[in-house]
């Protein structure tokens, strides 16, 4: 059995250290890594790594998001995966489909984190659809396009939830964590320690 890992980050800014040492750690054998956003369909590292993967093999990844493009993505990965006798590791989210328990908890969390994203568009979109009929640009962040207010609503729901700053900084592909801060700042969520300057969003 070989223990093969696959890392990604979004963007080019991002490192790719974090995911690394942990799958190194946990021994991975060889490790395929991407710089490439979740949403674009070419990840040719990805399709090596899956053309490469043997009967008995494990993929290990750091994080289930780092895997699949969207919910329905990284569920037919996984049914694939499970048709060729391969297991898939997500070291963060601590599941092992080798397992009943964690082919379980695999299906519960992807629910959960599809549900996440549902309610955020669904809570989102519709109260800056209602500013507008209002007569208001929508949200609290004058001067901002319309993308990156929904990008600041966003990142507050998330922050709220419990999510990181980096966590936050690549599910929602902002190259730069000073933005995050101020996306916060600007949705009423100060953040000790941090300064604000003078850069442009």
């Amino acid at each position: 059995m070989a223990k093969i890992g696959y890392a990604r980050v979004s963007t080019i800014d991002q490192k790719l250290d974090r995911q690394i040492d942990a799958l190194e750690k946990y021994g991975c054998e060889q490790i395929f890594q991407e710089k490439v956003t979740g949403r674009k369909t070419e990840r040719p590292q990805l399709d090596l790594m899956l053309k490469m993967l043997r009967k008995g093999d494990q993929l290990v990844i750091y994080k289930l998001n780092r895997l699949g493009r969207n919910f329905n993505h990284l569920i037919k990965l996984v049914g694939e995966l499970e048709e060729r006798g391969i297991d898939l590791v997500s070291l963060t989210d601590a599941i092992d489909t080798s397992t009943s328990m964690g082919r379980f908890i695999f299906r519960v969390f992807a629910s959960l984190s599809e549900l996440q994203a549902d309610w955020i568009r669904e809570d989102t979109y519709p109260g800056l659809a209602s500013a507008r009929a209002r007569g208001k640009n929508g949200g609290r962040t004058p001067g901002l396009t319309e993308k990156a207010k929904k990008k600041a609503a966003n990142a507050s729901r998330l922050y709220k939830g419990g999510s990181s700053i980096p966590d936050i900084q690549e599910a929602l592909e902002i190259r730069s964590t000073a933005t995050v801060y101020k996306y916060l700042r600007l949705e009423g969520i100060e953040i000790s320690g941090w300064k604000q300057t003078t850069s442009k969003m």
